[in-house]
């Protein structure tokens, strides 16, 4: 049996707890291996007592929601993902969930989808409609007009429910903006892996988002991340996994999970030149000012 450190598929290691308790603002459990107790238990047991779990399409957002209602260490967010909007409309029966069933489509269908997001919106345990906004990447310019109809819809459900606004921004960054700008951005907005540079990090500062930084910012062609983590202001800063996805190097590759945010906590630490505790400190309070928990 091959051992954990050259096995590409094993879990990384647990890292030295962080000694400052800090949130995971972004992960999504349902789609990582073992238990929610499991999961939650492996990370509290190196400092990360709380996790922001995100919904991507309607089942996603239920499951959210429920599994927020359970575990107090648990808050959710629900949405529809930016690259679940065209599916819908267009009926595509390989949907986000892959649950292969080909759905009706249409306008009618994303508005049905739109009211079961605003309905789980209100329930006290949802602190957040996201992700959602832009993704210009998977998203061919066909799809362009249904994820600007239902960011749209997300900015105001989120408006109206006093609830975080949790963005997913993908080669789609002046758009982003300009919609948030149109509509008018809820009071509470966090830019979920932050994803442009020092210049972008200066406009989101003035308008108050706030900035989460995924394990991607340890990537060695990810300076522009770390460019704009040493301008964001301090109290705009949050952290993520975005797990199973997006893995810290040295691990860039295997499964991520909550229990890794303490290698990003210290490489933004470093970035930064500031001591690890402090910026735990200032990522704790940001993350329940941004979610309001």
């Amino acid at each position: 049996m091959p051992s954990s450190a050259s096995d590409k598929n094993a879990a990384p290691p647990l890292p030295e707890p962080l000694r400052v308790p800090v949130a995971d603002s972004h992960t999504h459990l349902d789609m990582q291996s073992g238990t929610v107790e499991e999961g939650l238990a492996k990370a509290a047991s190196v400092g990360v007592t709380t996790v922001v779990q995100v919904g991507c399409d309607v089942k996603g957002s239920r499951w959210a929601a429920e599994t927020a209602a359970a575990y107090d260490a648990v808050h959710a967010t629900v949405a529809l993902h930016p690259n679940e909007a065209p599916r819908i409309v267009h009926g595509d029966p390989d949907g986000w969930s892959r649950q292969g069933a080909r759905r009706p489509g249409g306008e009618a269908a994303l508005d049905e989808a739109l009211a079961e997001i605003d309905r789980l919106a209100a329930l006290p345990q949802v602190k957040g409609v996201g992700e959602t906004g832009l993704d210009y990447f998977r998203t061919g310019p066909e799809g362009k007009a249904a994820q600007e109809r239902s960011f749209r819809a997300h900015i105001e459900i989120a408006k109206r429910h006093g609830k975080a606004l949790v963005i997913h921004d993908r080669d789609a960054h002046a758009d982003v903006l300009r919609i948030l700008k149109e509509e008018g951005a809820p009071e509470r907005t966090v830019f979920h892996c932050y994803s442009g540079d020092a210049d972008m990090a200066a406009i989101c500062a003035g308008a108050g988002y706030f900035m989460s930084f995924a394990g991607n910012m340890t990537f060695k062609n990810a300076q522009p991340l770390r460019d704009a983590l040493a301008v964001a202001p301090l109290e705009l800063v949050l952290v993520e996994t975005d797990a199973p996805f997006l893995t810290p190097a040295p691990y860039r590759g295997r499964p991520n999970a909550p229990y890794l945010i303490p290698v990003t906590v210290r490489a933004m630490a470093e970035v930064r030149g500031i001591d690890e505790d402090a910026l735990a400190t200032s990522i704790s309070a940001n993350t329940a000012r941004a979610f309001d928990y």
